[in-house]
């Protein structure tokens, strides 16, 4: 143990340990104004989401008057899958109300509350807080859980030296974090304005020139390619589908830029009853069918496949049409490609839509030439996008260690001459009674 350091359970470092309940009726019980009713989405690690956060009248409000938040109190998330997020209340949340899957700790004197939150945000507590003693995924803390929880206690003074120090640390890798998220987005419409100038001819408007190559026509995708589709085997047959047969892809492959493996392989049997056709390596697919961003999507076939009706398979003739160029063409007009579907609710494209498809027709030179100009931007791109996924890794493991270092005590200097912990406890524990004679109850 640390110098000046000891543990002791939440018992021994709260006034209050208790959640909250749903109010009467449900959602349907919310209003647009009145006391705010903390939930479970509105707690995250060293924060507080305002988003979703709903409202209570003062007749619910009263029924909840247990579960009252003063500002500074602890809030932690104690069932499903955000179990463990923890947070401060914020100043202007004092006497708001909190639910069942939130729960108040509020510290007495002998621990400081950003410390505290820190050390329930930790590694160490986390670890805890996810997994009893049989190993397995913890679906909710229990109060008696929390209140056995062991919290490292370093002298008061230290405790308030390591809430600043992690406050201005953990405030440095936010900003990180912010900067480093705008990027990806850059990083995209960077590929997106690449796209636009190859296919709008901008990209070799200079090259064009020099090399007096003529100009730009028009043509569709059916002048250039054999267009076809797939169907789905019956299910029901077993003799169709096999673990060892020809891949069978579906419109949720196309979210890669080449397809290599396929989840599913069809039977001899399953291609001769349905007549599926095997689409050789460098078929174009484009998927048909898909809500989100699937419909419109385009990727290349690295095996020889067969493939089901929500796809669309082009063949592309490479005498009319390098296939490298149709590719990148009907990349840059996903969205002009999904503004094509037709139907109610789920709008979907069709074979003839994707056939009279228009195409950007320069000659065979400058495909090649758009081609390896976007080839060698979009490496580029690549590069700075490997780059950028390690600076965030890197981020992401900051704080854990950072937050592992402040409690094995070398985030900042321990200072002999601070009130040991043992004797703030001591003096917690010995006003604890007289706490209780002047008639404020201390509960947990």
């Amino acid at each position: 143990m640390i110098a000046n350091w000891t543990t002791a359970p939440i018992a021994k470092l709260t006034e209050k340990v208790g959640s909250g309940a749903t109010p009467r009726g449900g959602e349907a019980a919310y209003t647009l104004s009145g006391t705010p009713l903390i939930r479970s989405m509105n707690v995250v690690f060293f924060g507080f989401k305002r988003d979703g956060l709903a409202f209570i009248d003062d007749y619910q409000a009263s029924a909840l008057d247990g579960a009252t938040v003063r500002a500074n109190d602890i809030l932690l998330n104690i069932t499903g899958a955000s179990i463990g997020r923890v947070t401060l209340a914020p100043h202007d949340m004092d006497g708001a109300r909190v639910n069942q899957h939130v729960c108040i700790i509020r510290p007495n004197t002998c621990i400081d509350s950003r410390y505290f939150r820190a050390y329930l945000s930790s590694p160490a507590l986390q670890s805890k807080i996810w997994a009893d003693n049989t190993g397995t995924t913890r679906q909710a803390l229990t109060k008696q859980q929390i209140l056995a929880f062991e919290v490292p206690i370093p002298p008061l003074a230290e405790q308030r030296r390591i809430a600043d120090k992690l406050d201005t640390m953990l405030a440095r890798i936010a900003a990180m974090n912010c900067r480093l998220a705008r990027v990806g987005p850059l990083l995209k419409r960077f590929r997106q304005s690449v796209l636009a100038a190859a296919t709008s001819g901008k990209l070799t408007e200079r090259w064009r020139t020099q090399m007096n190559a003529p100009s730009w026509s028009i043509t569709t995708v059916d002048t250039v390619a054999a267009v076809g589709t797939g169907s789905t085997p019956l299910r029901s047959n077993t003799d169709f589908f096999a673990a060892i047969g020809v891949p069978w892809i579906t419109s949720a492959a196309t979210g890669q830029s080449l397809v290599t493996t396929a989840t599913e392989n069809v039977t001899d049997l399953a291609i001769a009853v349905h007549r599926l056709k095997r689409y050789p390596v460098g078929t174009l697919l484009v998927a048909m069918y898909g809500e989100g961003k699937t419909r419109g999507q385009v990727s290349e076939l690295g095996i020889e496949a067969t493939i089901n009706q929500a796809c669309a398979a082009i063949v592309v003739d490479e005498s009319r049409m390098l296939r490298s160029f149709v590719k990148l063409a009907l990349r840059a007009n996903y969205l002009q490609m999904r503004d094509l579907a037709e139907g109610g609710n789920q709008p979907n494209l069709n074979l003839s839509k994707i056939k009279a498809f228009p195409l950007p027709a320069p000659s065979m030179d400058e495909q090649a030439e758009i081609v390896r100009r976007v080839e060698f931007l979009f490496t580029y791109v690549d590069r700075l996008e490997a780059r950028l996924q390690a600076a965030q890794s890197a981020t992401e493991r900051l704080t854990p260690s950072l937050l592992a270092k402040a409690f094995r005590g070398e985030l900042v200097p321990q200072d002999p001459t601070d009130e040991s912990s043992n004797e703030l406890l001591r003096r917690q524990a010995a006003a604890a009674p007289e706490t209780a004679k002047r008639g404020k109850k201390v509960t947990a």
